[in-house]
């Protein structure tokens, strides 16, 4: 097939993520917990028991979204917790959250993060009180800043070129310093996809193969493994969840 007769592969700057349905998209995913909440949640906070509480000055959440659990999850080991978001809808979402109380539906999300990590504050709110919401993307990222550094169902959910995603993952590496750690979750094989009846959200199907690709160049001690498709949730093309830990080498 010639070029003129392929779909133009949608990148990042072709979404308007200003407009993302934050409503829908929180019905759809997190008005109540779902098995694969749940497996993110253990991986991740087996992640950050290893640290100890308090004892990572400043870390990051690239693309937080509307999505509060990896934020509450990093307050156990974070002192400063930076949710990188450039949607002006989910930095709304997210400003309403830590202004005016997040709301009762992220409550059992938290009573499980509290379970599992003793260390977190007593209630929600103190957590999120950590957490500073910054407008911004990747491309601002400056190397090395934080300690360690997060990223939820985002490189993978907002382009369908595969360049693109490698750039983004290549920048949430950098944003650690050298020694950093990283953890992260992916869409497994995700086609571009609707949030309800909205628009199509571009995104890059990747796999464990691809991961491994992308990060081992970049990385060391990496992990990969995978959570089953999860059929509570609606059918985004998935086939399940892919977690990712990796540190930043040493020059």
């Amino acid at each position: 097939m010639t070029t003129a007769g392929r779909a133009a592969v949608r990148r990042n700057r072709d979404a308007d993520w200003n407009a993302w349905p934050v409503a829908e998209y929180l019905a759809e995913n997190y008005r109540r917990m779902h098995p694969c909440d749940r497996g993110v949640i253990h991986h991740h906070s087996a992640f950050y028991r290893q640290f100890p509480p308090g004892g990572l000055a400043r870390t990051l959440e690239l693309g937080a979204g509307p999505n509060l659990y990896p934020l509450m999850l990093a307050a156990g080991a974070s002192r400063h917790v930076d949710a990188l978001e450039p949607s002006a809808a989910n930095l709304a979402y997210l400003r309403r959250q830590l202004t005016h109380g997040p709301e009762e539906s992220w409550e059992p999300f938290y009573a499980l993060c509290k379970a599992l990590d003793p260390a977190l504050p007593a209630t929600l709110g103190e957590a999120l009180a950590r957490v500073h919401v910054l407008p911004g993307d990747a491309s601002g990222l400056p190397d090395g800043r934080y300690d360690a550094a997060s990223m939820n169902f985002v490189a993978e959910s907002v382009t369908e070129d595969y360049g693109e995603f490698t750039g983004l993952c290549a920048a949430f590496v950098r944003a650690v310093r050298p020694g950093g750690r990283l953890v992260a979750a992916f869409m497994e094989r995700m086609p571009s996809y609707r949030i309800g009846g909205g628009p199509v959200w571009p995104a890059c199907p990747v796999d464990e193969p691809a991961l491994h690709t992308v990060f081992a160049p970049l990385t060391v001690a990496l992990t990969v493994s995978r959570l089953a498709k999860d059929r509570t949730l609606p059918d985004y093309g998935d086939t399940g969840v892919l977690l990712l830990t990796a540190e930043r080498p040493a020059p």
